[in-house]
C-alpha cells in the first residue's frame, strides 16, 4: 500500500484542518537548525557553502510508487528519458522487454492501456487464498500441515471481519455528516455558505441540528471555509468505502487487468508505458520532494540538482504485490538506477523471496534502496512490515541482511517534544535514520502543489540526499552512501513523544527510535563524503544474473 501522506480523520476531536499557527515553515525539510531555526536536513546551506564550485553527474532514481506526472512543470525537465526508445512505435526499440518505455514502466497495467487503481490487502489475498483451498474440506480431518495452515487462515478471516465492522462503525459517522451537510446546503439555498448563514439557519431534523454545532465550531475555530469541510467529509466517504469494497473484500480481485501469469513471480514481461496511472498524487509528491527543478523559480526545490526521475508504477490503491514490487526493482536495476525510493509497505507477504532476490540483485549491481517505515506507530522490532532488509532464508553461509538498504522513520518540524511524527513506525533495530515528513510541501499532479504527511515523504528526502552523494562524489558505493549517512546524522537529544502514545508522560530518548538514532543531515555528510576514498563501483554492465 501507498504508505499514504495522513488522512486527517477525527473531524470531533484534532479537527480536520491544519490552522495558520500550525503549519509548517516555508520549505523547512531543505533548511539549516543553526541558520534557520527550523529541523531540516540542511540542504540550502550545503550547495551554498561545500557544493557550489564542484562538479556533478546525473544519477537515476527509481520511484517505485503510485506514478509520476511527466508533464508537471517542476518534473518535466528532471523525467528519466529512455533515449535508445522511440517514443509511441509500438516497438522495443531497445530489446530491454518493455515497449516504448519511455519515462519508465508500469507494472500494474495491461497491454491494452487498462490501469489496476484500486487493489486488496495482502492479508485479505490471502483469506481469499485459503477460502478456496479449504472450501468443503473438513477440519478435523485436515493433516497437521493443513491444520497449522487452517488455523493461520481462521485467525486471518476473524482479523478481516473484526476489521470491516470496525470501519462500518467508524465510516457511519463520516456518512451521517456527508447527510447533513447536504441538506443543510439545500435548507440554505446558496454556495458560499458562512458561519452567520448556519448560526441563523433553523431545522427540525434532529441529524442536521446534532451536526450543526461541530460543523461551526470547524469553520469558526479552526477557519476552515464551508466547501473544504465538505470536500473532506466527501474524501472520508470515500476512504471508508474503498476500504469495504476493496481494501477488505475477497470477492474483488483486479490482476485480470495486467493479464500476466500470477502463478510465475518471475514473470515479469507484462505491464504498459504509463508511468502516471489513474492516480498519481503519491509517486508524483515523492519525486518532487527527490528532485523538483531547483533552477526554474517555480513551484518548490527538491533536494538534489543533478538527477533524472525514472517512474516505476507497482503501488495501486491497496498493497502492492511482491511479483509487482519484485519486477520493478529489476526493471530499475536494469535500467541504470543508482538509487530506488520505495515509498509503500504492509503488514503481510505473499511471496517475501521474490523480492528478496530482487534487492540481492540490486545490491550486487550497487544499487541504494530506500525505504518509508510506515504510518502505524508502531515497533517494528516486534511488529512485521514489508519489504525489508531482513531476509527470509537466513543461515550460517547466507546473508542476513540487505546492506543496500535504509530504512527512513518520519521527522516533524516541530521542536521539543513532538521532533517524531506522531504517527511514524520507529524500531531500535529496524529503521536507520529520521528524515523531515511532516506537512511537506511538494508536486501534485497536473501543476499542482500540496503539503502532505507521512515516511513516504521522509523517505525521498534521504533518497534526494543520497542522490546528491552518488551525483558529487561517484566513486562511493551504495554501501559507502548508507554508512556515510547513518554516520553523520543529527542527534536529537531532548525526550520526544513515543509515537503512538497518547499519554503526556510518554517520553523516550530520540535515540531508542531508530539505529542510528538521528536525523538524516546532507551538510554533514557531504562534508564526511569529502574526505572519504570511493571504492571501485561494479559495473551496470557486470554479469549479473537476473533472479
Amino acid at each position: 500500500m501507498k504508505i499514504k501522506s495522513l488522512f486527517i480523520a477525527g473531524f470531533m476531536s484534532a479537527g480536520l484542518f491544519v490552522t495558520a499557527q500550525d503549519a509548517a515553515p516555508e520549505n523547512w525539510f531543505n533548511l539549516d537548525k543553526s541558520q534557520d531555526n527550523v529541523a531540516g536536513v540542511s540542504t540550502e546551506k550545503m550547495y551554498k557553502e561545500l557544493l557550489k564550485d564542484r562538479a556533478s553527474q546525473t544519477v537515476i532514481v527509481a520511484v517505485i510508487d503510485s506514478g509520476v506526472d511527466p508533464r508537471h512543470e517542476d518534473l518535466k525537465s528532471v523525467m528519466w528519458i529512455n533515449e535508445d526508445e522511440i517514443p509511441d512505435n509500438g516497438i522495443d526499440d531497445d530489446k530491454n522487454g518493455y515497449i516504448d518505455d519511455i519515462n519508465g514502466w508500469n507494472f500494474i497495467g495491461g497491454k491494452n492501456g487498462e490501469n489496476v487503481n484500486h487493489e486488496t490487502l495482502e492479508i485479505t489475498r490471502l483469506v481469499a487464498h485459503y477460502q478456496k483451498k479449504f472450501k468443503g474440506k473438513d477440519a478435523s480431518a485436515l493433516s497437521k500441515k493443513e491444520k497449522k495452515e487452517y488455523d493461520r487462515y481462521k485467525k486471518l478471516e476473524k482479523e478481516i471481519n473484526d476489521k470491516r465492522d470496525k470501519i462500518e462503525q467508524q465510516g457511519m459517522g463520516y456518512i451521517m455528516f456527508a447527510s447533513a451537510i447536504k441538506k443543510i446546503k439545500a435548507g440554505v439555498g446558496k454556495d458560499n455558505i458562512s458561519v452567520d448563514d448556519l448560526k441563523g439557519f433553523k431545522t427540525e431534523d434532529e441529524e442536521v441540528a446534532n451536526m450543526l454545532p461541530r460543523l461551526i465550531d470547524i469553520m469558526d475555530k479552526q477557519g476552515a471555509s464551508f466547501e473544504e469541510i465538505e470536500g473532506e467529509i466527501a474524501g472520508a466517504s470515500d476512504y471508508f468505502s474503498g476500504q469495504l469494497n476493496y481494501y477488505y473484500n475477497t470477492e474483488y480481485d483486479p490482476r485480470s487487468v495486467v493479464g500476466d501469469d500470477y502463478s510465475n513471480s518471475y514473470d515479469r514481461n507484462y505491464g504498459n508505458a504509463d508511468v502516471q496511472g489513474p492516480d498519481a498524487m503519491h509517486g508524483t509528491h515523492v519525486a518532487g520532494i527527490i528532485a523538483a527543478a531547483r533552477d526554474n523559480d517555480l513551484g518548490i526545490k527538491g533536494v538534489a540538482n543533478n538527477v533524472k526521475i525514472m517512474s516505476v508504477r507497482a503501488v495501486p490503491d491497496g498493497d502492492e504485490r511482491d511479483k509487482d514490487v519484485a519486477a520493478a526493482i529489476v526493471y530499475a536495476v536494469d535500467n541504470g538506477a543508482s538509487i530506488i525510493n520505495m515509498s509503500f509497505g504492509k503488514g503481510y507477504s505473499w511471496d517475501k523471496e521474490v523480492v528478496d532476490k530482487a534487492v540481492k540483485y540490486a545490491a550486487k549491481k550497487d544499487v541504494l534502496l530506500v525505504h518509508a517505515a510506515g504510518n502505524s506507530s508502531l515497533n517494528t522490532d516486534e511488529e512485521d512490515n514489508f519489504p525489508n532488509d531482513r531476509y527470509q532464508k537466513r543461515g550460517w553461509f547466507r546473508k542476513k541482511m540487505a546492506k543496500n538498504w535504509l530504512e527512513i522513520g518520519a521527522l516533524s518540524w516541530k521542536p521539543g517534544e513532538d521532533a517524531v511524527a506522531s504517527f511514524s513506525n520507529y524500531a531500535k533495530g529496524n529503521v536507520d535514520l529520521f528524515a523531515p515528513g511532516y506537512q511537506i510541501n511538494s508536486t501534485t499532479p497536473d501543476q499542482g502543489y500540496q503539503a502532505l504527511s507521512g515516511t513516504s515523504m521522509a523517505a525521498p528526502v534521504t533518497a534526494g540526499v543520497a542522490a546528491v552523494l552518488r551525483s558529487y562524489f561517484p566513486a562511493l558505493t551504495a554501501e559507502q552512501v548508507k554508512d556515510i549517512m547513518m554516520s553523520t546524522t543529527t542527534p536529537v537529544k531532548q525526550k520526544v513523544k513515543k509515537p503512538g502514545h497518547k499519554d503526556g508522560d510518554a517520553l523516550v530518548d530520540f535515540s531508542s527510535l531508530s539505529k542510528s538514532g538521528g536525523v538524516v543531515n546532507a551538510y554533514l555528510a557531504v562534508q564526511k563524503a569529502m574526505m572519504t576514498k570511493g571504492k571501485k563501483k561494479i559495473k551496470k554492465s557486470a554479469n549479473t544474473a537476473r533472479p
